[in-house]
């Protein structure tokens, strides 16, 4: 069965995940926290006993906290090969706590098609069991090749949150490690594209690639030290578009441009200039 874009508005019913104060500390080592030592504003993210310090959880961990699994049987039967990761917005309505439970309902909020292939946007909604208040929102959105031509709308196109024609207001650079892809897939994401050289080999890539979620958590640390003070309470919200794969080990630089009170937009760079995370926005308390 194709992809039936009769599925936009199907929603799964609520599910249940939680995540534990260890959890949070290996995200934050995942995303290139705490590579110096000395650096205390890192401290809170990648310890849970440091002096006069508590822990907290770097808001982009909320992508891999909702349970959307059962949403996708709605949209039909494809291979799962051919999907890539396209776009990552997340939406914080306050600070996420060391340690909860949330349960989270999937919607289909699009399906577009774009002819070689199909675009396919989900929003998670979760909240604190217990709780009648969103904690946070996800929306992801994945190119399925080969599933288009199916007579539906192409849906939205063309620039979005374009840098402005200056030079940046902040860059910033941070190593990643040889082995970061092998740290991040601990939080969740076990495809081995990110750890098996003959997968990798398979899809073209002369060694595993780093998750695109991993950059989007690289650049969301580097933008919450940048913008909010090192606050994770002032971060709102954060959109990106995944433009050209990492390799573990490369430099990224994040270029950020102000362009209000409590809003910037940014990309992000890898070695030699390759923009590899595009069309970014980011609001926060200012």
């Amino acid at each position: 069965m194709p992809i039936n874009p009769d599925a936009v508005g199907s929603r799964s019913e609520p599910a249940t995940s939680s995540w534990t104060s260890k959890d949070g500390l290996l995200y934050a080592v995942g995303v290139g926290a705490g590579q110096d030592p000395l650096n205390r504003r890192e401290l809170p993210f990648v310890s849970e006993n440091s002096i006069d310090l508590t822990q907290r959880i770097l808001p982009t961990m909320v992508v891999t906290l909702p349970n959307i699994s059962g949403v996708f049987s709605s949209i039909g039967s494809f291979n799962p090969a051919m999907l890539v990761h396209g776009e990552e917005r997340v939406v914080l309505h306050r600070e996420v706590p060391v340690s909860g439970t949330v349960s989270t309902v999937a919607e289909i909020t699009a399906i577009w098609d774009k002819g070689k292939g199909a675009v396919v946007e989900v929003t998670s909604r979760s909240t604190l069991v217990d709780e009648t208040e969103p904690l946070f929102e996800v929306v992801m959105s994945s190119f399925i090749r080969g599933e288009g031509d199916f007579g539906g709308e192409r849906g939205p196109s063309g620039p979005r949150n374009v840098v402005p024609d200056r030079d940046p207001d902040a860059s910033v650079t941070a190593p990643t490690r040889p082995e970061q892809a092998l740290v991040y897939r601990l939080s969740g994401d076990r495809n081995p594209l990110h750890s098996d050289p003959s997968f990798a080999a398979m899809a073209g890539f002369d060694r595993p690639i780093l998750h695109g979620l991993c950059t989007y958590g690289f650049t969301g640390r580097l933008l919450l030290h940048e913008l909010c003070g090192s606050d994770p309470a002032r971060f709102r919200s954060m959109d990106g578009r995944f433009s050209s794969p990492v390799m573990p080990g490369e430099e990224l630089t994040v270029q950020v441009w102000r362009t209000g009170d409590g809003a910037a937009v940014f990309r992000t760079l890898a070695s030699g200039d390759r923009v590899v995370l595009d069309s970014g926005a980011v609001t926060f308390d200012a």
